[in-house]
């Protein structure tokens, strides 16, 4: 079992390196943005930390009280989505008493999700008040829930990416950015590059579901483009700087049009964390 301390660690060192990485459209050391800064952000990862890895809350109370804790603190919705992806990956990292797969006591935890934990995570929801939140026929956050965790994930994975993790095992994160990042890290060496690279090449081939529940497909195939020029331009790139005024140019024409990649930049924390987990794994199991 890997000790509660070390999974907030991972945590707080997963959301740093975030931060670190120049996102375009994002909050980062180099830019904020959307009325929010890196404080605010470190601090929502500060005292979200302490919930989130709390063994005495099912995964719902997990969510649900980091979340408010964030909301406690900077009256803002910086980190639902953080949230809902790392939580259950510290669960599965936390429930299980010999470490083996990641990935396979990660499955657990999503299989045993209950009506309780839907319940918890409608209130997260509710709570944080995402952009773009809208109301449905069927399940709505607003409501008590009726259906787990899985099941509600599933019902909204065709428009929420998130979700869609839930209903996938984490496919996107295990299957291509971890891949991604860890390729990155090898040649660069620097964690901020390597999860810039994550939030590229993800931006390049999916749209962001934060973006399009906004504003529909208006921007996708702008943005795609322009996260395909980025992607070519840092495999060719000797070092980050070279990349910069990139980065600087596209930040700007994003926030200018108010664009917040928000789903892509919580899944590269989640994917830092899980590098970050299957090292933790790998010590244990020695």
């Amino acid at each position: 079992m890997i000790a509660r301390q070390a999974l907030a660690e991972a945590y707080l060192l997963a959301c740093e390196t975030e931060l670190q990485a120049f996102k375009p459209g994002n909050v980062s050391v180099y830019s904020d943005g959307h009325d929010m800064t890196v404080a605010d952000f470190r601090l929502s990862a500060e005292v979200s930390a302490v919930p989130i890895t709390d063994p005495a809350y099912s995964l719902g109370e997990k969510i649900y009280y980091a979340v408010q804790s964030t909301r406690e603190a900077v009256a803002c919705n910086t980190n639902l989505g953080i949230i809902l992806l790392c939580a259950p990956l510290l669960q599965a990292a936390q429930s299980s008493k010999r470490p083996a797969d990641l990935r396979q006591a990660l499955a657990a935890v999503l299989n045993s999700t209950t009506e309780q934990d839907a319940d918890w995570v409608f209130r997260a929801i509710a709570l944080a008040s995402p952009g773009g939140l809208g109301e449905s026929e069927r399940h709505d956050v607003r409501g008590r829930a009726t259906v787990t965790l899985s099941r509600a994930m599933e019902l909204a994975a065709d428009r929420d990416r998130i979700a869609l993790q839930y209903t996938s095992c984490f496919k996107d994160i295990f299957d291509f950015t971890v891949l991604a990042y860890n390729r990155a890290f090898v040649l660069s060496g620097d964690s901020g590059w390597a999860a810039l690279t994550v939030f590229a090449e993800m931006l390049a081939r999916y749209p962001d579901s934060h973006i399009e529940r906004k504003y529909g497909k208006q921007y996708s195939e702008w943005i795609a483009a322009e996260m395909a020029l980025l992607c070519k331009a840092m495999e060719t790139a000797n070092k980050p700087d070279e990349v910069l005024p990139m980065l600087y140019r596209i930040d700007e024409s994003f926030k200018a049009n108010k664009i917040n990649p928000g789903t892509t930049a919580d899944i590269t924390v989640a994917t830092v964390l899980v590098v970050l987990l299957e090292q933790l794994f790998r010590q244990t199991d020695v």
